[in-house]
């Protein structure tokens, strides 16, 4: 199982201490079995009741144990295994994770890890069980090879069958598995486009039926198909079990000659195992479903691991006095057609105290740009510069920190993350921000941590600005900030906020259609399907 070299690579001396008071206690119960055995041909054999009730005790103290170390084990490696795949997504490059899809991402995060977390409480009676099948194994052909000789084939051939069963049983799981991400893709569309279904019912019907109840009955027949399996497996387990007894008893005898008392010993073992053998079969449905699991976490993280981006590097540098900030015959592509959309090339420069405003139709490329310079798409040709300084891998993450945004599907936190400043400081800011943005009224500030955000969304996006002023970068980028606000709060925005933002020195870059603003511009550089068509200062357009 993938699942137990997950907690190996965790800790291995942790592991092999808890298989080892694993092994201790299944050990122990075999040799009681052997020991009841004795008794029931000598009761009265010297020193019998001392080694069986320590025994007992051994068994009592060492089953626990491994179990106490596994668990904890097991926990903290599905504890750690939670941060690594958050931070591999967050390390990931944006347009890989956006080509993820954030229902595949959704579903390894909380379905799969779910799935082990579940699983690791099984593993602490796996290894006591199987010590137990190996320990009255190990009696059995102290009693008699030739009858364990018989037992084991017999065995082999059970165990070869429902194998056999149980792979078919793991290639439904994966089908299964592969279905949930287009399941959490249906119900993101629920919550997402809940208005859009609402209001069309033709839309939400077809919904239903071509799509939600598609997924949802072939995750459904996939997973039926797999537990019916594990059932028959487990029927089939107790009945060939039931069978090699039935064979030892009835059929072993007229084939060979067998002391009664050793006959007896096997039925009373082999009767002992069946707990065991029939702990495993339950079990292993719960850790085959986390094996497959492990592989769509571990498939994720090594693809979202192949290009993850060094975060640590130059995350500590201190953000530098905004001085240039230049695009050098940058460009983009996406897809890989001749007829695919391209940015660029594009030549821009820009200094602090400016206001430039980004325009251009639907498809023009502006968002595709913004997400350039911001460091979150990388330019497949030409160059950045920072101050003069080029922008690569190593210093991506430094270069990011410059910038302070709200992007048309911004991500409103309700906690005030990620500043220097003590909490009664940060508060003070914070009301004096919501008041100059007049939101005072709706939102109150306490510890960092904000009141509330479920507001309108130009109300929202006023808080998303609060965060901006907080983060106190060197440059802003809006995109379309004030498409959702009021006419009034609009001509603040650009009459008083942008004009205030230029006087403390900073560079502000907002996509906008509001053309009646942009005099107030110190330049205008317009987009047409992904080239500069102008680049000019103070132009009013038609």
């Amino acid at each position: 199982m993938n699942i137990i070299w997950l907690l190996v690579r965790e800790s291995g001396w942790q592991v092999a201490l808890a298989v080892l008071a694993g092994l201790v206690s299944g050990g122990c119960s075999a040799k009681l079995i052997s020991l009841i055995n004795d008794a029931v041909k000598d009761p009265l054999q010297p020193g019998l009741a001392l080694q069986f009730f320590v025994l007992l005790a051994i068994a009592l103290l060492a089953s626990p144990i491994s179990q106490f170390l596994l668990v904890r084990l097991s926990q903290d490696a599905i504890y750690r295994l939670r941060l690594k795949l958050s931070r591999r997504i967050m390390a990931a490059p944006l347009a890989q994770l956006e080509s993820q899809g954030a229902n595949r991402l959704l579903a390894v995060l909380t379905d799969d890890v779910t799935n082990l977390s579940n699983a690791v409480f099984a593993i602490p009676f796996l290894c006591i069980d199987g010590a137990i099948i190996i320990g009255c194994l190990v009696y059995l052909g102290v009693l008699s090879r030739p009858v364990l000789g018989a037992a084991v084939v017999m065995m082999i051939f059970g165990i070869t069958t429902v194998q056999f069963i149980l792979g078919k049983a793991q290639r439904y799981l994966k089908r299964a598995r592969n279905e949930q991400d287009q399941l959490f893709k249906h119900f993101r569309a629920i919550t997402d486009g809940i208005k859009e279904l609402k209001l069309n019912a033709r839309r939400r019907q077809g919904f239903l039926d071509q799509q939600l109840s598609v997924s949802a009955d072939a995750s459904r027949r996939y997973s039926t198909s797999a537990l019916n399996l594990f059932a028959l497996a487990t029927v089939w387990g107790q009945m060939l079990f039931f069978a090699i007894v039935g064979g030892l008893v009835l059929g072993l005898p007229r084939l060979m000659t067998i002391d009664p008392l050793v006959l007896s010993g096997f039925v009373l073992t082999l009767t002992y195992l069946m707990r065991p053998f029939e702990s495993l079969m339950q079990r292993l449905p719960v850790l085959l479903k986390a094996n497959v699991s492990l592989q769509k976490i571990e498939e994720l993280g090594l693809s979202l691991e192949a290009q993850a981006e060094d975060l640590a590097a130059g995350a500590l540098k201190p953000i530098q006095p905004f001085q240039s900030l230049q695009f050098e015959a940058i460009s983009h592509h996406y897809g890989g057609g001749a007829e695919d959309f391209c940015l660029g090339p594009v030549d821009l420069n820009f200094g602090p105290g400016e206001i430039v405003f980004i325009v251009g139709g639907n498809g023009s490329g502006k968002s595709t740009l913004a997400k350039i310079m911001t460091g979150l798409y990388s330019a497949e040709d030409g160059a950045v510069r920072l101050n003069g300084d080029r922008v690569t891998p190593a210093n991506l993450e430094w270069y990011r920190q410059h910038f302070s945004t709200v992007f048309v599907d911004f991500y409103l936190f309700n906690q005030l993350l990620g500043h220097d400043a003590t909490a009664s400081d940060l508060d003070e800011q914070a009301r004096q921000y919501l008041k100059d943005l007049h939101i005072d009224h709706k939102v109150t500030v306490a510890d960092g941590q904000l009141s509330t955000t479920s507001l309108s969304q130009g109300q929202r996006k006023r808080l998303a600005l609060l965060t901006a002023y907080l983060d106190d970068r060197p440059i802003y980028l809006f995109d379309e900030w004030a498409a959702d606000q009021d006419p009034t709060f609009r001509a603040l925005f650009y009459e008083e906020i942008l004009p205030r933002l230029r006087d403390r020195g900073k560079l502000i870059l907002a996509i906008s259609h509001d053309d009646r603003y942009f005099d107030l511009a110190d330049r205008i550089i317009k987009l047409d399907y992904g080239k500069i068509e102008y680049d000019r200062p103070k132009l009013r357009a038609n």
